[in-house]
């Protein structure tokens, strides 16, 4: 394969692990990250487009030449970029806008799995509020509510209150038109990333995420405050069912689709006491924080695997991973989820720790680098602490060890991350 210049579209953690990745593959030359943020810009050329400037990333692909443009976040793969890119004649690692609406459209995603046969938790449409309560008594708290909306990760309300569950679903109604209630899936929760073209398809390493701000899993749902893989959750036997009941129908079913899906397909499972799995959503990128413990467990050349499957080609490329495990732990700012606090200095953000086969090192989120070169919290999740090691709890103690040692204000973030896995 020829040396790849790539462009990658984000800002965030799952970005800069991307472009890491990128930067240790031996197929690639040259990386360009756009919007990109502090952490990319040690590995990559940043540019001030931002990821939903569809035609303004067309322009710059075109401009730069680039091999292949790699998109994070969901909402561009939503708003067509892939298919935009690709009536350019640029290969595109990211499913076209038709793929992309199994995150786009909670309801298109359920009406699949549907009629694949696809196991998943029942649901209800509800699109009237005079039937809120009526729709209530056919489920057994604690209810789980969806907008059919893309929601950065929290668009899902889970509760045991009857009171939040009906204002909650009269808003959503009221915002959207309708909303989605589902029965509540028991067990536990578990990711499996799986990049996919037409030509077959690989599912990586079980990660799981940690949704809940704080502590023992309570507390509001965020876009995720850490994770951990592989996770023992998924076991052999629940991979080979995950892989046989979900995958295999989504893959054939995706290959054969008017434009074939090319790109990632993140599983969200939840695994019951017997080790069922049943999916509690289907995202269409690259998860974050998954990204950043998937991607370091990838052995083979990862620059390599997604221009294969860009162009349609994964079947032609070996893919393995290392037997190592990986941890990352979100810090994020006062008031995160909800009213965050920005514009407050980072230090100790640059810490790495290289001793032996255990390695440590942060990946940057929401943050800029100011005009005296210092880091700068823009809100939000402000950056994750990783570790991969030969085992899950070096992995965590790397982790922790390089975020203990991050300075800002107000901020906070879960000291139990990986616990179910130890």
């Amino acid at each position: 394969m020829d040396q790849l210049e790539v462009l990658v579209v984000g800002n965030g953690g799952r970005e800069h692990a991307i472009v890491l990745g990128l930067s240790e593959s031996h197929s690639v030359s040259t990386l360009h990250c756009t919007p990109g943020n502090a952490g990319t810009i040690d590995l990559a050329m940043n540019h001030n487009v931002s990821a939903s400037d569809i035609e303004g990333i067309v322009s710059l692909s075109k401009e730069l030449d680039v091999s292949m443009v790699v998109v994070g976040p969901e909402s561009p793969l939503v708003d067509g970029l892939s298919d935009r890119l690709r009536r350019e004649g640029i290969p595109c690692f990211g499913p076209n806008s038709e793929g992309a609406m199994l995150e786009g459209s909670k309801l298109h995603a359920k009406k699949i799995m549907e009629q694949l046969g696809i196991p998943t938790a029942k649901f209800k449409i509800i699109r009237n509020q005079s039937s809120i309560n009526e729709s209530l008594d056919e489920f057994n708290p604690p209810w789980v509510i969806k907008r059919d909306v893309l929601a950065g990760g929290k668009g899902v309300t889970v509760t045991s209150s009857r009171k939040e569950a009906h204002n909650v679903l009269k808003d959503g109604i009221e915002l959207d038109k309708f909303v989605l209630l589902e029965e509540y899936l028991e067990g536990e929760e578990a990711s499996i990333l799986v990049i996919m073209d037409e030509s077959g398809y690989v599912m990586l390493p079980p990660s799981q995420d940690h949704k809940r701000a704080f502590d023992g899993d309570i507390g509001p749902n965020t876009g995720g405050m850490g994770a951990y893989a592989p996770a023992p959750v998924a076991s052999p036997s629940v991979i080979a069912r995950t892989r046989e009941e979900i995958v295999e129908p989504m893959h054939h079913h995706l290959r054969n689709s008017s434009t074939p899906y090319r790109g990632c397909l993140y599983v969200g499972l939840m695994i019951n006491q017997d080790g069922s799995p049943k999916v509690v959503e289907f995202n269409v990128r690259l998860g974050d924080p998954e990204a950043q413990v998937t991607i370091p467990l990838i052995r083979s050349d990862f620059g390599e695997a997604l221009m294969a499957t860009a162009l349609g080609k994964l079947e032609t490329v070996e893919v393995d991973f290392s037997d190592k495990h990986a941890s990352t732990v979100v810090l994020a700012s006062e008031g995160y989820p909800g009213e965050v606090i920005s514009g407050r200095y980072v230090s100790g953000w640059d810490t790495k720790i290289e001793e032996g086969e255990v390695l440590g090192l942060c990946h940057i989120a929401g943050a800029v680098t100011s005009d005296d070169g210092r880091l700068i919290s823009t809100g939000g999740r402000v950056l994750s602490a990783t570790g991969v090691a030969p085992s899950l709890a070096e992995a965590l103690e790397a982790s922790y060890q390089i975020i203990e040692g991050v300075q800002l204000e107000g901020s906070h973030y879960r000291k139990d991350i990986g616990s179910g896995g130890l």
